[in-house]
């Protein structure tokens, strides 16, 4: 298969729905694309219904092209990760794995503009986010869920008001930075360095005020992370977690009982703001983001350092400290439903206290002058009453 032959395909993949956002190549199904976070075929001429595994190989293999360490991480780790470039359509982070025998792929799409924090409708805590001058700050949520975009934001922000050098470790390079402000040095795992911990130990050499880590994936990265914090740095990283208490207890759980009282001291020393997002079904089509967001403070680093207690969990100190920034997922997710972004379903169904995220879509319909219930007619039973009297 010739790469002509694959940019053909992709671009009647890209062309087949509207806001396309993935890529998907599985024997056994046809070509399908993620447009609004659902799964849909793309009928070819001839056509065809499903994928043969001879068919997802050879498109996996040419996609390769003969790389040695690409071949190597597929055959040894049973994936590994490249990017592709559709010339003058699209950039895509790709992944081809091994299930069952057969080859598939996945691919993301990635946006050509870098994004600014506005144009995403990020929360206002995310210009203060960009202010930061040390320590670190950790973007978490599942695969696809937006993180290394609200990070582009981010990075643009500084790029626009600071003259500060940037160093980017990705896997691939996901949004090219032009210079503006600030300088940027972009490298790619595989291309540039061989693994994150020592990218990011190069790093420390290389006299960057912001680092931008694709993600911590281990103890070791974890570690210099902290140390890169501790010494002036900024460090902007992510992690596959669903808030802000799992995020604190993921990083712990890296290292060794010994070692945990030290390693909540350096957490409560260099976290500056843990923000986790979700993506979900948007009013007329779509997505939107919501955010658990929180930002360290007296109560947020006493938990970090004696752990979560009755009274005193994340959870709690995040929605008591909206004065400062902080916001958890229910709180937003009613924002949300007040500003007619999301439907009450779709509120209740990702919420993280269901009860929590009712009585606020409860306080909204009753300002709007709504109905909160649909029971109707209730009255006293004034018989059961009186002869609840008469017994006593």
């Amino acid at each position: 298969m010739i790469r002509q032959v694959i940019d053909h395909v992709l671009t009647k993949m890209l062309d087949a729905h509207k806001r396309v956002s993935d890529l998907n190549v599985t024997a056994g199904r046809p070509f399908q694309v993620e447009s609004d976070g659902v799964l849909r075929p793309v009928e070819f001429e001839p056509r065809f219904d499903d994928l043969t595994p001879f068919q997802t190989e050879t498109f996996a293999l040419n996609l390769i092209n003969r790389d040695r360490r690409l071949t190597e991480n597929l055959v040894r780790d049973g994936s590994c990760d490249l990017s592709y470039e559709l010339p003058g359509k699209a950039r895509f982070r790709v992944n081809v794995f091994s299930q069952r025998g057969n080859y598939s792929i996945a691919f993301r799409k990635l946006e050509p503009k870098i994004p600014t924090i506005k144009e995403l409708d990020l929360p206002e805590a995310f210009f203060e986010l960009a202010e930061e001058k040390n320590g670190i700050v950790v973007v978490t949520g599942a695969t696809g869920s937006g993180k290394s975009t609200s990070l582009a934001g981010v990075l643009n922000a500084i790029n626009e008001t600071k003259a500060v050098h940037v160093i980017t470790l990705e896997d691939p390079v996901e949004f090219q930075h032009p210079h503006k402000m600030a300088t940027f040095n972009q490298r790619e795992l595989g291309a540039d360095f061989n693994t994150f911990a020592n990218g990011l130990r190069a790093a420390l050499r290389q006299a960057p005020k912001v680092i931008l880590l694709g993600e911590m994936r281990d103890r070791e990265t974890v570690e210099i992370g902290l140390t890169a914090a501790e010494t002036g740095h900024l460090v902007l990283t992510t992690l596959h977690t669903v808030d802000a208490g799992h995020t604190v207890n993921r990083m712990l759980g890296m290292f060794n009982m010994e070692e945990e009282n030290q390693i909540r001291i350096r957490l409560a020393d260099t976290v500056r703001w843990i923000v986790c997002q979700r993506l979900l079904p948007k009013v007329g089509g779509g997505r939107v983001a919501t955010f658990e967001i929180m930002r360290t403070n007296l109560r947020v680093k006493d938990a970090i350092l004696r752990g979560e207690s009755e009274g005193k969990t994340f959870y709690e100190i995040v929605e008591t400290g909206t004065a400062f920034g902080m916001t958890t997922f229910d709180q937003h997710i009613v924002g949300l439903y007040e500003r007619g972004l999301i439907t009450e379903e779709t509120a209740l169904a990702y919420s993280s206290q269901r009860g929590v995220v009712g009585r606020g879509i409860d306080k909204v319909k009753a300002v709007r002058g709504e109905k909160t219930t649909d029971i109707e007619q209730l009255e006293v039973d004034e018989d059961y009453i009186r002869k609840q009297r008469k017994k006593t």
